[in-house]
């Protein structure tokens, strides 16, 4: 429960133009965004004919992540997924040494080889996908289960 509370109080505080070292100065606790707290998930593959991911990504409400999307270039692939981009807050998407801080985000695509870091809380209980718009089979997406404490 606390750990849900930080994610959201984080979220807002970005939601009104704070900066990350500013929000968490503020709202004590810094300790949520850094290395220690976080969790590198297994990558996520965009390949022609190939499985998104291995497995089911479980997720706690309020801790931090960080997933590697990785694509080949053996085709122009997206990932979208809108339900669960709006089920975490996301602290930057990191493209060739590039550190982006959306406000939001509906899919990512790769128009060639090439790798984008996401790092995020989850946020919003439930179940998500990350899936390759315009397919329907379960190997075409990433499924991510966020559970309370």
């Amino acid at each position: 429960m606390k750990q849900t509370l930080a994610a959201a109080l984080l979220a807002g505080a970005f939601a009104f133009g704070l900066g990350a070292e500013t929000a968490q100065a503020q709202l004590g606790f810094a300790g949520l965004l850094s290395r220690t707290n976080r969790e590198d998930l297994p990558e996520i593959t965009l390949a022609s004919g190939k499985p998104v991911a291995e497995q089911t990504y479980n997720l706690i409400s309020g801790k931090y992540y960080r997933v590697k999307l990785v694509a080949d270039g053996s085709a122009e692939l997206a990932l979208s997924g809108g339900d669960f981009f709006r089920a975490i807050w996301i602290n930057e998407i990191v493209i060739n040494k590039i550190e982006i801080r959306p406000m939001g985000v509906h899919s990512i695509e790769f128009d060639a080889a090439g790798e984008a870091l996401i790092s995020f809380v989850a946020v919003v209980p439930g179940t998500y996908h990350l899936s390759i718009p315009g397919s329907s089979g379960e190997s075409q997406r990433a499924t991510f289960v966020i559970t309370g404490q």
